[in-house]
């Protein structure tokens, strides 16, 4: 069975508008590329010679026609925001971290690391799981990580 087509017919008010997000270059990458995108299609041309023009993947120019025939113009343009992210830590495991990093380093070490800060909030459990990353995210956003405090946090 063939994939659910979907289609795009722009108003001529929709192509004056993506034509100037096109020419005026202040738009995100993003937006000018689905406005090509777009474009193109309401033109007549399939998703193989939309990816190819555009150097873009079929699958885009699919998801493109889909969420304007599903939503509209403008979510079509615009990124939506990512509502499935979440933090590791709350308020309260994010200031067990920061006065961690803060407290002297374990008995065998001179100073914390973002791997060691990781695995005792691990072992405190104040979450499930923990990457360095993470806690090097938590840190930077307090400037600690880079030194804005005696803390001496060694990303190692």
């Amino acid at each position: 069975m063939a994939p659910k087509k979907y289609e795009v017919r722009l108003s001529t008010e929709e192509k004056r508008l993506l034509r100037k997000v096109v020419r005026s270059g202040r738009s995100s990458a993003h937006a000018i590329t689905r406005a090509r995108i777009l474009l193109k299609v309401d033109e007549g041309w399939t998703a193989a010679q939309v990816a190819t023009a555009l150097d873009i993947s079929e699958r885009t120019v699919i998801r493109a026609r889909k969420r304007y025939a599903q939503e509209g113009l403008e979510e079509t343009l615009h990124r939506r925001n990512q509502v499935n992210r979440y933090r590791k830590l709350d308020e309260r495991g994010e200031a067990h971290l920061i006065a961690l990093a803060c407290s002297p380093a374990p008995e065998g070490h001179d100073h914390w690391t973002l791997r060691l800060l990781a695995d005792k909030t691990v072992e405190l459990a104040l979450v499930e799981s923990l990457s360095y990353e993470t806690v090097r995210f938590y840190l930077k956003k307090t400037n600690l990580s880079r030194g804005g405090s005696s803390s001496g946090v060694s990303p190692r």
